[in-house]
């Protein structure tokens, strides 16, 4: 039987691209850490996230979630990673795909494992689970609290990356990433509780990175496009979300300085602390919810075994009209930590944390129970002090 023309030529070239580039051997570091979890709570949040400090989380009315003053534990912070780089002709494809043992989503509350990483590079391109190229992660603080600063832009999202700059000291990346959000339909009278969202196209990310000896800069962006589709199939409404987030790290000698900058509406899911993209109005309709975030930390270094870690983040919400009184507002994010590190695989310390959460309303009455109406709380804030022990681990094959 002959082979179709198109076929021999996709062979032939396939045949000549191995030719002229061959795999070399790979890598693999495999690494991760055993963490401990504990302290004490002086007030209440929600039980599923016993272990962290989320504004977002905190009750809205009072008793909501029991008695105040807890004491917790966990090890949801452990961490199983893998990293390969195999070479390839010039270039190396690299892979990583890492796990972690704290339950989101249906686990939420859980001690089970959870996906961080699943993400290949190669040249200009990229594709898998990875950081949003609309995040930083270098603003995140040396803290022992796992879900950190409230107002930070901080997302693992699908994506498929493009890298046309990739030097020394200048970095871009542009991606389409997975779609997706959150709602809050409001009171029953302008609700569109009845919609579903459709999001018919990827969100467009992108970043540029300037990297001296004395840290970064980073200038990220994001746009993304949604609909809010009735029973029937019909488009009910559309919405356009966008968000700019500025971000940098200033090094002082064995110290360095955090800060991030965000403004945008619509984008609330890629927040640390999880926040609405869209908000009920009046007439029923949606409106994207304008959003800032901010995050300043100081990393201090007493010498190479004692750190101190100190700062302070916040986001606020621009709620719409037809949001209810219990709707998040604000929420505040605050800790000092001191940190020993006897030898690079053995960190501990105390931490102590704190987070406030202030909402639309204050005073009024409202079924947020479903069992009858309760008074809502202007603001709740709640302090804790958190000791962490963390064992890393680590080899190369």
């Amino acid at each position: 039987m002959k082979k179709p023309l198109s076929l021999c030529i996709a062979i032939g070239v396939a045949g000549a691209a191995h030719a002229e580039l061959e795999l070399g051997e790979t890598k693999m570091d495999i690494y991760g850490h055993v963490m401990l979890d504990m302290g004490y709570q002086a007030k209440q949040n929600d039980p599923n996230w016993f272990d962290v400090v989320r504004p977002a989380k905190l009750p809205v009315y009072q008793d909501q979630y029991g008695a105040d003053g807890n004491w917790f534990m966990g090890v949801r912070q452990s961490r199983l990673g893998f990293k390969t780089s195999t070479p390839l002709g010039d270039e190396e494809i690299k892979t990583i795909f890492e796990f972690e043992l704290f339950g989101t989503g249906v686990d939420e509350g859980q001690t089970t494992f959870r996906l961080r990483h699943a993400y290949g590079e190669y040249k200009h391109f990229g594709a898998g689970q990875y950081w949003s190229v609309f995040m930083d992660p270098d603003v995140f603080p040396n803290t022992i609290e796992y879900w950190g600063p409230s107002g930070m832009i901080f997302y693992r999202n699908v994506q498929f990356r493009y890298i046309p700059v990739k030097a020394d000291h200048d970095y871009v990346a542009v991606s389409l990433e997975k779609p997706g959000g959150s709602g809050d339909p409001g009171y029953e009278g302008a609700s569109f509780a009845n919609t579903a969202a459709h999001y018919p196209l990827p969100d467009l990310a992108a970043h540029y990175r300037h990297m001296q000896d004395w840290g970064h800069v980073q200038l990220a962006g994001i746009l993304r496009y949604g609909e809010l589709e009735d029973q029937g199939g019909g488009v009910e409404d559309e919405f356009i979300g966008w968000g700019l987030n500025l971000s940098g790290n200033y090094k002082i000698k064995a110290d360095t300085v955090r800060l991030q900058l965000l403004y945008g509406e619509g984008v609330g899911n890629y927040l640390n602390d999880g926040a609405p993209d869209v908000g009920a109005t009046g007439a029923g309709q949606a409106e994207t919810l304008p959003l800032l975030g901010i995050v300043a930390f100081y990393d201090h270094s007493w010498s190479d075994k004692l750190t101190t870690s100190l700062g302070y983040s916040m986001y606020n919400i621009d709620n719409s009209s037809a949001q209810t009184a219990s709707a998040f507002k604000t929420g505040h994010y605050a800790l000092a930590n001191v940190l020993h590190h006897p030898t690079p695989n053995l960190t501990y310390g105390l931490e102590l944390q704190y987070g406030k959460r202030e909402n639309k309303g204050d005073g009024q009455m409202e079924d947020v129970d479903g069992d009858g109406t309760a008074e809502l709380i202007e603001s709740f804030d709640d302090i804790r002090i958190q000791f962490s022990v963390k064992f890393a681990f680590g080899t190369s094959l």
